[in-house]
């Protein structure tokens, strides 16, 4: 069992050695174009809610 988990945590170690991290500007260029887009959706989801708001109030009173 202590064999095993050696062996995996080995594996891990090497595999984890193979993976490409982002540089900093990556980074931080990945998370501009995510609080963009979260912004952008924002705005046209509300703009959306207040429409369909003033619609629905419309034909209720």
């Amino acid at each position: 069992m202590i064999a095993r988990l050696k062996n995996f945590f080995n594996e891990v170690k090497i595999e984890a050695k193979k993976v490409n991290y982002p540089k900093k500007d990556e980074v931080i260029a990945s998370t501009w174009v995510v609080i963009v887009t979260v912004v952008l959706i924002s705005f046209f989801l509300g703009l959306i809610d207040l429409v369909l708001s003033r619609i629905i109030s419309a034909f209720i009173g």
